[in-house]
């Protein structure tokens, strides 16, 4: 057997040096020593030699392996001083590859809905608050001046949770059907003067469709301090809807009832694609209703502890996506759920 071990040395170095990469090192290694490698195909033909070339063989074969193996642990210890994919075999990113560019984030249309209500009240010296999702019946019904006999206190109106721990009256436990019960939780915590701003999830049992879900926001308004006026409430609903909508829309309040509040109203702003003139979004009648309003109702002071007669107060709640829909002439609420990309990266 005729083997050049000088050549095969050389060319082993040469190969080795040139390996940048854990995995094209672990290939000459098993390309030289494994058990198919070069060294033992050497060691595999000794027993066809003549007693003259074994000796001769067998020892440069031995020194030929030693020698590639101390190459390979040198240029070893070389690739793992390295960076990136010239380092360790643990390292996965290949930093010689060109980047891909991600694509960056944003807040989902609803996100940004309500960021907007909530920044135009801040302007007007509202403070942001937020209240527990999961709430007592006494915050989300009695409090608020809802009789015992009203529907929305019926099971099939509200989701009522586990009540095993908790059978103490009005202490019930249940997901807020409305954002109003942050009311009472800021006045019990906070006296006068007070304006505070509530967005967040509700809760209600409603079958699912173009209008309606089981699960939608809100952005609750109080106000508390002597001497409040419905003339105030109207001021402070224009000077947000005009904000929001435009300056060239108009405003309409009709009267409405809410248990807590007292007198209560409902109020539409003219629609402000069609000028008020009657179109598809507006359905013909040239108004879109934004929001219910009131002034506080006395019991609800009552239900806090304020004193009698001495506060009054404003309030007001609305449905970020009903704003939303209107703003953006969104015609069916489930879209908003779907996370379908291409109706979310128009906002």
């Amino acid at each position: 057997m005729n083997l050049d071990f000088n050549t095969i040395e050389l060319t082993a170095a040469n190969e080795i040096k040139a390996a940048l990469h854990q995995k094209d090192l672990e290939a000459l290694r098993i390309k030289y020593l494994g058990r198919k490698g070069l060294i033992a195909e050497i060691y595999a033909s000794l027993p066809d030699l003549s007693a003259e070339q074994k000796p001769s063989v067998g020892k440069n074969a031995n020194e030929l392996k030693n020698k590639i193996a101390q190459l390979l642990e040198e240029q070893n210890e070389v690739l793992k001083k390295l960076p990136g994919a010239f380092g360790s075999s643990k390292e996965t990113v290949d930093m010689t590859i060109p980047g891909v560019a991600i694509a960056p984030g944003k807040a989902h249309i609803l996100t940004q809905t309500m960021n907007d209500i909530c920044s135009t009240f801040e302007k007007l010296g509202f403070a942001v608050m937020e209240g527990p999702e999961i709430e007592t019946e006494f915050n989300n019904f009695t409090a608020l001046n809802i009789p015992v006999d009203h529907p929305s206190r019926d099971a099939f109106d509200t989701f009522y949770l586990d009540l095993k721990d908790d059978i103490k009256k009005d202490r019930f436990k249940l997901l807020r059907s409305h954002t109003s019960p942050a009311q009472i939780r800021v006045m019990e915590q906070f006296s006068p003067p007070l304006a505070v701003v509530v967005p967040g999830k509700v809760y209600r049992p409603d079958a699912v469709d173009a209008s309606h879900s089981f699960m939608f926001h809100q952005v609750e308004g109080l106000l508390v301090d002597r001497d409040v006026k419905f003339s105030d409430l109207k001021g402070l609903l224009e000077a947000f809807a005009k904000k929001f909508f435009g300056e060239k829309i108009k405003m309409r309040f009709r009267p409405h009832f809410f248990p807590f509040t007292e007198p209560s109203a409902e109020v539409d702003i003219s629609c402000y694609l069609c000028d008020g003139k009657g179109c598809s979004v507006c359905g013909k009648k040239g108004w879109l209703e934004i929001l219910g309003c009131g002034m506080v109702n006395p019991k609800v002071f009552e239900a806090v502890g304020y004193p009698k007669d001495k506060y009054t107060g404003l309030a007001f709640g609305m449905g970020v996506e009903r704003i939303a829909m209107l703003k953006y002439g969104i015609d069916d609420i489930r879209l908003f759920f779907e996370n379908d990309v291409r109706f979310l990266k128009q906002f």
